[in-house]
């Protein structure tokens, strides 16, 4: 008889989503409504022993959110978190040491390249497997993008003297 493991804990939340497209029959669902069927089937409840872990990522969710308006007038991110060993150090950018923010950076941009790639992969296996022959092209360079998301927002009425 071969050993059983437990299941981690991603995969029994994958089986909830899929157990419910399986029951709904839907082919698009919003989570929140998979998370209140999950609750209303039982099969889902907060743990409340680990409430130190569950106030960590809430505060943790509030500082990626919190932004101020720069000198320039850009809207900045305000907390950086950096992960150091086993562990993340926040720091506020006004008040941050060049090398917290360098690696913050640096951590956050491969992320990015992370999520690019998987993107890709994805983008990849559709084209080549997708049922209605369909081809989607995507460009990875973001310069473009970048630069017209740094145009002005808002004109003024007439041209400036």
């Amino acid at each position: 008889m071969g050993v059983r493991s437990k299941k981690r804990k991603s995969e029994y939340l994958q089986d909830i989503i899929n157990d419910y497209i399986k029951t709904t029959g839907t082919t698009q669902f919003e989570l929140p409504e998979v998370a209140a069927w999950a609750v209303r089937q039982g099969r889902w409840e907060p743990a409340h022993s680990n409430a130190v872990k569950q106030c960590a990522h809430e505060l943790a969710r509030a500082a990626r959110d919190e932004f101020y308006t720069d000198p320039q007038g850009r809207r900045v991110r305000r907390k950086h978190a950096a992960r150091h060993d086993q562990m993340w150090l926040w720091a506020d950018i006004e008040t941050a040491p060049p090398d917290h923010m360098r690696l913050s950076l640096q951590q956050r941009r491969m992320y990015i390249v992370g999520d690019c790639k998987q993107l890709k992969t994805d983008l990849d296996s559709y084209n080549d497997n997708n049922p209605h022959g369909a081809e989607i092209q995507m460009t990875f360079d973001f310069t473009e993008d970048l630069h017209e998301l740094d145009m002005p927002q808002e004109y003024p009425q007439r041209k400036p003297e």
